[in-house]
């Protein structure tokens, strides 16, 4: 393990203590028995979330926003349904299907993860296109510029103009 006999033989003693300890083995034990007996969740969501506010019924709760599944689909036709929907429930957290288009029209697929990197790095949607010497944020982003750094960059260059 680590060659010294000492640490060895004192790792070994600790474990073969745990190993043995009646505590342990209980909780193991009961914490195997209860997770055996759980339900397994098939659908994603709050199980008692009600469908209209009084009603019986139970409701599922869906994983992703129809809107933007419908816009994303309208333009990847062939893309799975599950990875639109994962994609789907990123943008739900941070934005919109709006916002989802915007970066989809500037260039960059909001299926992409970068692009919620990009965003929390403080680039929008039209900052790709600007210009950044001779090649434009986009450019620099995908040539494997950090988006701190084309942020700062695109700071400095309004700072300049603005003075």
């Amino acid at each position: 393990m680590l060659d010294d006999p000492g640490v060895d033989a004192l790792v070994r003693q600790w474990t073969a203590e745990r190993a043995q300890d009646a505590e342990a083995v209980e909780a193991s034990r009961i914490a195997s028995e209860w997770l055996a007996d759980a339900p397994v969740v098939t659908t994603p969501g709050i199980p008692g979330q009600r469908a209209r506010g009084g009603s019986s019924r139970w409701a599922s709760v869906e994983a992703a926003d129809p809107r933007y599944l419908s816009a994303m689909r309208d333009r990847l036709p062939d893309v799975p349904h599950e990875l639109l929907a994962a994609a789907a429930g990123w943008w739900q957290m941070v934005g919109g299907v709006a916002e989802a288009e915007e970066w989809w029209d500037a260039g960059m697929s909001p299926l992409d993860q970068r692009a919620l990197d990009y965003r929390a790095a403080g680039l929008a949607p039209s900052d790709l296109s600007r210009r950044l010497g001779p090649l434009t944020v986009l450019e620099h982003l995908r040539r494997g510029s950090a988006p701190a750094w084309c942020v700062a960059r695109l700071q400095r260059q309004r700072r300049d103009g603005a003075a």
